[in-house]
């Protein structure tokens, strides 16, 4: 697999992880659903960051 499509399946996951998660944020696992979606990209965002500096 290509450097791209080893970062797009995670940011794809996290982004359906934040959309189902949305949609059933009246019950619990909606809201960790989010927040491992948005933890998610944020790791992601930190990682590639972290990446550039070296």
């Amino acid at each position: 697999m290509s450097e791209f499509q080893m970062m797009f399946l995670p940011v794809i996951a996290g982004l359906i992880l934040l959309t189902v998660g949305f949609n059933m944020r009246e019950r619990n696992i909606g809201v960790l659903m989010m927040w491992i979606g948005t933890l998610g990209m944020i790791g992601i965002m930190a990682w590639k960051i972290l990446e550039k500096l070296n």
